[in-house]
């Protein structure tokens, strides 16, 4: 089976990895930090570092680009530095592609975000190569899963559904 790796980041991390992970075609998840100027960040210490899920999916079942449909559903990429109460560069939107053809894709994504007029204001979302992952504490990883009440200020929004276009897949 081939598998590929998205690295997303769009405010807390355990809000993300709880959703994202439920996709058909996700086969793993971990979250960390990344795109930023610590060495071996931790969540004490991941200096400019963003607060950041890794993505292992199938491509053969889930599309670079539904991924990226679903990350802008998700979480609100028109708020620089912000989700929800959560504010700081930690929690700035981004997506860090792996090579020219995810790049390409984020790309035309976000220009039909914009062009949809569905979100409330245009997409601040940094896009840059993916850098260092730097693996984030055990009690991150799964957060949600292991205490299914707690915080989160990532939700579906059924009103920010990109239409779909053949092309775009």
């Amino acid at each position: 089976m081939t598998t590929e790796t998205a690295t997303l980041a769009g405010g807390c991390f355990w809000g993300m990895q709880d959703l994202i992970r439920k996709m058909d075609g996700v086969l793993s998840t971990r979250v960390g930090y990344t795109g930023g100027d610590v060495e071996n960040a931790t969540y004490k210490n991941h200096g400019t570092h963003a607060e950041a899920i890794e993505v292992v999916y199938n491509p053969e079942k889930i599309s670079y680009r539904r991924l990226l449909e679903f990350f802008f559903q998700i979480h609100d990429p028109t708020t620089e530095n912000r989700q929800g109460n959560d504010r700081g560069m930690s929690y700035r939107s981004a997506i860090y592609y792996a090579d020219d053809a995810q790049k390409a894709v984020a790309l035309d994504t976000i220009a039909d975000v914009n062009a949809s007029g569905l979100w409330p204001d245009r997409v601040v979302t940094e896009l840059a190569p993916v850098s260092a992952f730097w693996e984030a504490e055990p009690e991150h990883q799964d957060y949600l899963e292991r205490i299914p009440n707690g915080y989160t200020c990532h939700f579906i929004r059924p009103d920010w559904v990109l239409p779909k276009r053949a092309a775009a897949e």
